[in-house]
């Protein structure tokens, strides 16, 4: 992306999605966001269309920075200039609210066929990040009509945050540079394509698991393949490795834990006749519970040398701690359920299970209390998986995305 384009103009804009039982949004904010949703939809597009890597969103933060200006708003960039922090400021000595968005996207070449696709080889918005970024975008144009209005009582801090998809996580960014000073509780939603839009998936307790990197280097001579008893054959130590470590190390945890360890990278060698002198494997190691997280690094070195012992390879264990699991407030949860049943209905509330994908908004979690949602963006035809090339989503949940955030400001505001 590049801080000199403009946005585009907006084209034609898909109906509002049936909410049954949904309250209007006060002070006519409803009115608003319609008048608004072109120009989000145009914005969601026009991301999709201009992905930037993970800490390296500067152009990305800078097109925050000047549409929440145009809103009447005094954004502040993170000391990187790749993420944005904003107050809305209400009544003043009032509680302060946070709702974050991630703004980064994912080092993958978008396989779609829309006006919209990727401009930039070889990376692609297939996170649902660029919907995250329109929602809260629309909330602050909301939330700034209240505040001038008087209407609002208390503080929203928005956060758009950058890096969430690699390690060091952007949130620890984002909580060292002050953005979670004096703030009571914080706010999310995640893409779901397994949700209809118009759906909230919503969880007490455990939503998402822990994920770290696992990154496992083996050395040897090298040699001829036809003497592999003269060397030490990398190859074969790399097939026991990456086949018989994952299933090695569920069986020194819990079953209940549910520890998950897969290489999604592994190489060796360059020649049919050639023992190489060097082998990688690399992958992520999930677990669902913070116990047996704390403990993983220690069980994962062990299997991994009882393995590699009997091939006389050297190993090298570069393990990178992650991200522990979110774990929703109960009272955070309570907040989302009335936000949800007053904005899209009692039916909008959906149970959703403990995934074992990993989210850095969990380090927001261990400072002030929160809740993370699944936002439906399922689409009628066959959906895609996030991080797959041809993900996309129902555009009608950026209106849902917004209604359902504003509400939740309001509702935590009121109670807290």
């Amino acid at each position: 992306m590049t801080s000199a384009l403009t946005l585009p103009t907006p084209g034609p804009v898909a109906p509002w999605p049936e909410l049954p039982g949904a309250r209007p949004l006060p002070f006519e904010l409803d009115r608003l966001l319609a008048l608004r949703l072109p120009n989000l939809v145009a914005t969601r597009r026009f991301i999709h269309a201009h992905p930037e890597l993970s800490g390296q969103e500067h152009d990305t933060a800078a097109l925050i920075a000047r549409e929440l200006t145009a809103v009447g708003l005094t954004p502040r960039m993170l000391p990187k200039g790749n993420g944005v922090i904003c107050d809305v400021d209400g009544r003043p000595g009032g509680p302060v609210v946070a709702l974050r968005a991630d703004i980064d996207a994912l080092p993958l070449d978008d396989a779609k066929d829309v006006p919209y696709r990727s401009t930039v080889d070889g990376v692609c918005h297939a996170c649902g990040h660029d919907v995250h970024t329109t929602v809260l975008l629309g909330v602050a144009a909301l939330l700034a009509r209240l505040a001038r209005q008087g209407e609002l009582s208390g503080r929203v801090r928005l956060i758009f945050q950058p890096a969430e998809e690699i390690l060091p996580c952007g949130s620890l960014e984002v909580i060292e540079a002050g953005g979670l000073d004096e703030v009571t509780q914080i706010f999310a939603l995640h893409c779901d394509p397994n949700l209809p839009v118009g759906q909230i998936g919503l969880r007490v307790g455990p939503i998402t698991a822990a994920a770290d990197n696992v990154t496992v280097r083996l050395t040897g001579p090298g040699g001829h393949t036809a003497r592999p008893h003269l060397t030490v054959d990398l190859v074969d130590a790399l097939g026991r490795l990456v086949t018989e470590v994952p299933a090695l190390i569920s069986r020194r945890v819990p079953a209940n834990s549910g520890l998950l360890l897969v290489f999604g990278h592994a190489t060796a060698g360059t020649r049919y006749n050639v023992i190489p002198t060097e082998a990688v494997a690399a992958g992520t190691l999930r677990v669902l519970d913070r116990d047996t997280w704390d403990k993983a690094p220690k069980i994962v070195a062990q299997v991994v040398r009882d393995v590699i012992a009997p091939t006389g390879a050297t190993l090298d264990i570069e393990y990178l701690r992650g991200r522990p699991p979110v774990v929703n407030d109960a009272r955070a949860i309570r907040v989302l359920s009335a936000a949800t049943a007053a904005s899209l209905g009692p039916t909008g509330i959906a149970e959703t299970p403990q995934s074992m994908g990993g989210e850095d908004f969990s380090w927001y979690l261990e400072t002030v209390p929160g809740a993370l949602a699944r936002l439906g963006v399922g689409r009628s035809t066959a959906n895609a998986d996030l991080h797959r090339a041809t993900f996309d989503v129902d555009e009608r949940a950026i209106a849902v995305g917004v209604r359902l955030l504003v509400c939740t400001a309001l509702e935590a505001l009121a109670g807290t």
